[in-house]
């Protein structure tokens, strides 16, 4: 038998769940989420927005994050999950061989030892250049930076949502982006 409930997740409380574990506890649980359209998800041209609210100017990378960060803070935090999904989608994008044999002394070479680390932050580098830099990368790998690298946009939804909420920061998103995750884009290797 399969039941159906619909009820707003600000509705959700723990006398709900526990009449539903008390009623079903041998059931399994299907969870589908239908965003309200009052609460659009963030738009890629919003993430690039958000991006060029890094600070260049400033010497250190909390305050190059800083002004990145209050933007983020200020939207509704689908967005801020959202804002996370973007950036993990890029990062698992420029996760390709092509690219890390063009960042510079760290460079990829099966014949010696490669930072995956090193990888990683260059990419993140690519994203906190702009959207034009990095769309200048994603046609030409040549044009990777060289022996640059930003592992602080790493942070920066975590660092949004924490100062928004007061809470830790906890998501999964779709795309993993950890050097290696893009099979596809390192096919050379096996």
């Amino acid at each position: 038998m399969t039941s159906s409930f619909k009820i707003a997740v600000k509705n959700l409380d723990a006398e709900f769940v526990q009449a539903m574990k008390e009623k079903y506890a041998e059931a399994e649980l299907e969870i589908t989420i239908n965003r309200s359209p009052t609460s659009p998800l963030l738009e890629e041209k919003d993430f690039w927005a958000i991006i060029d609210h890094l600070d260049w100017e400033q010497e250190e990378d909390e305050a190059i994050l800083e002004p990145a960060i209050n933007k983020l803070a200020s939207l509704p935090i689908a967005q801020i999950y959202s804002f996370e999904e973007i950036l993990s989608e890029k990062l698992y994008r420029l996760d390709q061989q092509r690219f890390a044999i063009n960042i510079g002394d760290s460079s990829y070479d099966k014949d010696r030892y490669f930072s995956a680390d090193v990888f990683l932050y260059a990419r993140a580098c690519v994203i906190a250049n702009g959207e034009e830099a990095y769309e200048l990368v994603l046609n030409d790998p040549t044009k990777m930076p060289k022996n640059i690298t930003f592992e602080p946009l790493l942070h920066l939804a975590a660092r949004a949502y924490e100062y928004k909420t007061k809470k830790p920061f906890s998501y999964i998103s779709t795309y993993n982006y950890e050097t290696y995750s893009n099979s596809e884009g390192w096919k050379e290797m096996t």
